[in-house]
């Protein structure tokens, strides 16, 4: 019998495989028992393309018909080969506007955007910090480490911080109106 993280890895790399051939990616995927039964949601995203010419990212966003068509294929592979034996709901939707960040990686997409960040170790007395994305700086402490430290630059109303990755409990962006 399947387990709930086996299937969850099964619909996956369904969910991947059919992402990637609308030049998407998944962001996550959760399979959960909610009030109105079981809920496999997909959570898909724009493949980042960097533009080497200005050296930044163009962020576009996850469509309605980029939602539908990955729900419409999903739902025909789950149908042959999603083995769960009792009924669910398949939803398929974008990160959000306020989605998390959750690595440097993601910092670095979203330079220039509104975020939050909450973090273990208070920096400046604050373990809150809002500002804009100017950033991520790739830190060695050491020559003897071949670990790299990466750190998040933002700007606060007043000033400019560098909050280390590794101090980062959770990040996500702000909705900006």
């Amino acid at each position: 019998m399947a387990t709930s993280k086996d299937r969850l890895a099964q619909a996956r790399s369904i969910a991947d495989r059919i992402a990637r051939d609308f030049g998407l990616e998944i962001f996550d995927v959760q399979l959960r028992r909610e009030s109105i039964g079981w809920v496999l949601r997909i959570f898909i995203d724009k493949v980042v393309q960097s533009d080497m010419t200005t050296e930044t990212n163009i962020t576009e966003t996850v469509t309605v018909e980029d939602c539908q068509c990955v729900s419409t294929d999903v739902s025909a592979v789950l149908d042959a080969e999603f083995s769960f034996e009792y009924p669910y709901t398949l939803e398929v939707s974008s990160p959000g506007l306020d989605r998390p960040l959750r690595h440097a990686a993601d910092c670095q997409r979203f330079i220039g955007r509104l975020a939050r960040f909450v973090v273990a170790e208070a920096i400046n007395g604050q373990n809150y910090l809002s500002g804009r994305i100017v950033g991520v700086e790739k830190i060695c402490p050491d020559r003897s480490s071949n670990q790299n430290l990466e750190h998040i630059v933002i700007k606060t109303g007043r000033s400019v911080e560098h909050i280390p990755w590794a101090n980062v409990t959770r990040a996500r962006l702000e909705v900006e109106l």
